[in-house]
């Protein structure tokens, strides 16, 4: 029996999702199945840009108060969302940056290891690997299948492992992991945490007060639904005075605004790494895209949002099955399940299908050799019926 996302019940009773739907102008054009690569963003983001861009255009910098206050909303609206302090999370432009924050930040001695899942997105290896002349040694985890073991990332830590990092969710497959389990561990053998957030983030409830993760950072062009060069950088606040800032500025400094006081007193909070002007266009863009969330149930202890993409990617896998498409994320459970789902049609060149489902008005990426759809919350039965379509007719 197939199953109807017309059937389920929005999830605990919280979100209307054809309202949401109505709320992302990119389902009049496209099935949109890329969230994991560059996510279309919500009418709210879009309603902020575009007064943040005629005030630009009439006003000038009349109006940077209100712009400031808006791109700290942003900080607090984040802090809601994970349950952290305001104070422990900073607004950068990207995750690579707020990895290189920490890696280049990080008081290294010749010697010690840093230890990650096999099959990360590059943006969580460079960054360690570029530490190899300080003498630090990346000790890479092979996967078992698509599975990141948990137990052989303990096993390759030793008394010089300073930091574990690991995706969330894993970019390619989907396979996620439960960063309360892993954080734990970590922990246990006198190591950090640094949790790669953005396969993830926008869609699963995540609680930094149960102090699993000591870093984190997502970029909010993917399931966050925001521009891209605005993301969330999060720093426990017990570590603050760990991490070296990798660059300093006015911006940097309790005085601030002050520009005639020049005392490198810095801030008690993770916007010391803010050094100076930010991408507020951006900023106040993921401003909306956050609220979006925010009012279709996304929460640090529970996100109607998180259960709704299973259901969508559950009829998903289901449906790409009965066309003769090979399921390669692990569906074993629902802990470990994502919005991504990563397949391909037997016998059939992946690029060149991804290329011809464009044609048809459906938006998937190819990663690892194979398609990988990423379905959202607003995502339903009509989106997954063009894919399926689309893929039956080419095969």
């Amino acid at each position: 029996m197939t199953l109807s996302l017309k059937d389920q019940p929005p999830a605990n009773g919280m979100a209307d999702w054809d309202r949401m739907r109505g709320q992302m102008p990119v389902t009049k054009r496209w099935s949109y199945f890329d969230h994991a690569a560059v996510a279309p963003i919500p009418q709210r983001a879009f309603d902020r840009i575009s007064r943040w861009a005629g005030q630009a255009l009439y006003d000038g910098d009349a109006v940077w108060s209100e712009w400031s206050g808006q791109y700290e909303q942003v900080r607090r609206l984040a802090a809601q969302i994970l349950s952290s302090g305001a104070d422990e999370i900073g607004l950068v432009p990207n995750t690579s940056f707020g990895i290189n924050m920490v890696a280049e930040g990080f008081p290294w001695q010749a010697g010690d290891n840093v230890v990650i899942p096999a099959g990360e997105f590059p943006s969580n290896v460079y960054p360690w690997m570029n530490l190899a002349d300080r003498g630090v040694e990346v000790r890479v985890v092979p996967l078992d299948g698509v599975r990141v073991c948990l137990n052989q990332i303990v096993d390759a830590m030793d008394a010089r492992t300073r930091i574990v990092s690991a995706s969330w969710v894993g970019y390619a497959t989907g396979y996620r992991l439960n960063p309360y389990e892993l954080g734990e561990l970590v922990h246990r053998r006198g190591a950090l945490f640094f949790l790669d957030a953005i396969q993830g983030l926008g869609v699963f409830p995540l609680d930094l007060s149960q102090g699993a993760v000591d870093f984190l950072a997502a970029d909010g062009h993917k399931w966050l639904l925001g521009p891209e060069g605005a993301g969330l950088f999060y720093v426990k606040r017990e570590h603050l005075d760990l991490l070296r800032p990798l660059s300093v500025g006015w911006n940097s400094v309790q005085q601030g605004n002050d520009f005639s006081r020049i005392e490198l007193r810095l801030r008690q909070a993770a916007s010391r790494y803010e050094s100076g002007s930010q991408n507020l266009a951006g900023f106040i863009g993921l401003l909306g895209s956050l609220e979006t969330l925010w009012e279709f149930g996304l929460r640090h202890d529970q996100s109607a949002i998180g259960e709704r993409v299973l259901q969508v990617t559950d009829a998903l896998c289901e449906r790409l099955s009965a066309v003769g498409a090979t399921i390669f994320s692990d569906r074993s459970s629902d802990d470990v399940k994502s919005g991504i789902v990563q397949f391909e049609l037997p016998g059939r060149d992946s690029v060149q299908l991804r290329q011809k489902l464009l044609g048809r008005q459906v938006v998937v990426s190819c990663r690892g050799g194979r398609l990988r759809a990423s379905a959202h919350a607003y995502n339903h039965d009509d989106d997954i019926a063009q894919l399926c379509m689309a893929l039956k007719d080419e095969s």
